[in-house]
């Protein structure tokens, strides 16, 4: 990893959280897999893994796409309502190993913020369960007009926070999230939790796993 092209002066942090600071993809797919079915579609998991970043109106309305369809305003009320009860009802998500102890850590010296496609209420839940008090700004998929890859949730971010773009490095793990990133001019560092490293190449580091990832951030604290 090429510490060299660490942004200097960093001021700070934001991250993804599914993937990144929640393992947790697997029930949203889950969820998006049974809620489709019930609508008639049926759908790869690996569809989901593909979309990841993307709101709730993006994955339906690829999805949907891809049948050949395009969906209503009731059909993406009623897939987003049903997904979002089946990830609360059979989640089981647990934090990465390191990354809670490290984010109490990083808050002392940088500005945090998370930028999630997830629903608000999904994000909130597990922020509070895993991360609680640390990060100073939440941005969730229903927040914003345009998801992931548009620069829009990153650019958010960056506004709440009150800093410079060349001041923050984003965490992430999808490509539609790395490419959001760097549509935003941010610098970003991807870890391949549920995709191949090469389709996350337009990152500016991928690291190898979150251990690495754990080693990385630490070596901000020094």
């Amino acid at each position: 990893m090429d510490k060299t092209a660490i942004p200097e002066n960093l001021e700070a942090i934001i991250s993804d959280v599914d993937g990144v600071l929640v393992d947790s993809m697997s029930f949203h797919a889950q969820a998006w897999k049974t809620s489709f079915k019930e609508a008639g579609i049926d759908i790869d998991k690996k569809e989901i893994y593909i979309l990841e970043g993307s709101n709730h109106i993006g994955i339906i309305e690829k999805i949907f796409e891809k049948q050949g369809l395009v969906p209503t305003k009731e059909d993406i009320e009623q897939i987003h309502e049903r997904k979002k009860e089946l990830f609360f009802k059979n989640q089981k998500a647990y934090a990465f190993d390191g990354m809670d102890k490290t984010f109490k850590s990083l808050q002392i010296k940088f500005k945090l913020a998370v930028v999630s496609g997830s629903d608000r209420t999904i994000v909130e839940s597990l922020m509070g369960k895993f991360y609680p008090k640390i990060f100073n700004t939440i941005i969730a998929g229903t927040d914003v007009e345009k998801g992931k890859p548009d620069p829009e949730p990153y650019l958010t971010a960056v506004e709440r926070l009150a800093v410079q773009k060349d001041k923050c490095i984003v965490l992430e793990n999808a490509p539609l999230g790395v490419e959001a990133a760097k549509n935003a001019g941010l610098f970003c560092i991807a870890v391949p939790t549920y995709v191949s490293a090469d389709i996350l190449n337009k990152a500016d580091i991928v690291v190898r796993d979150h251990r690495e990832l754990v080693e990385y951030l630490c070596s901000l604290l020094d």
